[in-house]
């Protein structure tokens, strides 16, 4: 049985040169971090619409989408955590390897877990904080879940049992707590052209 040591990935047929050349943008990550209800989704959704809207190749993958599918297997525990991050930073790659913009939804709440995305995309990774207080994010609670966390129903719950590492050199921030979903995406546009991801008017 072969280990992972003699595994090769084969050569692309199609260069990433060439697709982003096709694309008329770079290949990308954008992680979307924040508490839980900071407006990550909302958020990745509005900007995936934009970009398609000016025909950019992009995605979005959701912390929660990818939970029910990829990742049912996971837990909460650390291992699981650790694990639920190296799986999206793997896909990540493969979609940014192909071209194109990836807009990550997930709240990755330690800093140890998010260097995990800038060791496996390296360049290509771009953090955004979602930078929404806890007492905002509380009293928003889509889910209900930051009221079943204060009942004691969910252990480990991001903002009240478990930790949420304030990013310390987030490429941006966004105030999803006061500002609207329009302004945060027209920030993001504008950056990804400062930044060279899309191209520059």
């Amino acid at each position: 049985m072969p280990g992972s040591s003699d595994l090769q990935a084969p050569t692309a047929s199609i260069s990433r040169t060439r697709r982003e050349a096709r694309n008329g943008h770079r290949g990308a990550a954008i992680l979307l971090t924040g508490l839980p209800a900071a407006g990550k989704s909302t958020l990745a959704q509005a900007l995936h619409a934009e970009l398609f809207a000016l025909g950019a190749q992009s995605l979005v993958l959701d912390g929660d989408a990818l939970r029910g599918g990829l990742n049912r297997d996971l837990g909460f525990t650390e291992a699981d955590r650790w694990e639920n991050i190296r799986r999206a930073s793997e896909l990540a790659a493969l979609l940014v390897g192909n071209g194109q913009i990836v807009i990550m939804a997930m709240i990755a709440p330690l800093i140890e877990l998010r260097e995990l995305f800038a060791q496996r995309l390296g360049e290509d990774y771009h953090e955004v904080w979602c930078s929404a207080s806890l007492a905002v994010c509380e009293q928003r609670d889509p889910k209900g879940h930051y009221a079943r966390a204060r009942r004691g129903e969910m252990a480990s719950f991001t903002g009240v049992s478990a930790p949420y590492e304030v990013p310390l050199a987030a490429a941006l921030e966004l105030d999803t707590g006061h500002g609207s979903v329009e302004t945060c995406v027209a920030r993001l546009l504008d950056w990804l052209g400062e930044c060279r991801v899309l191209p520059q008017p």
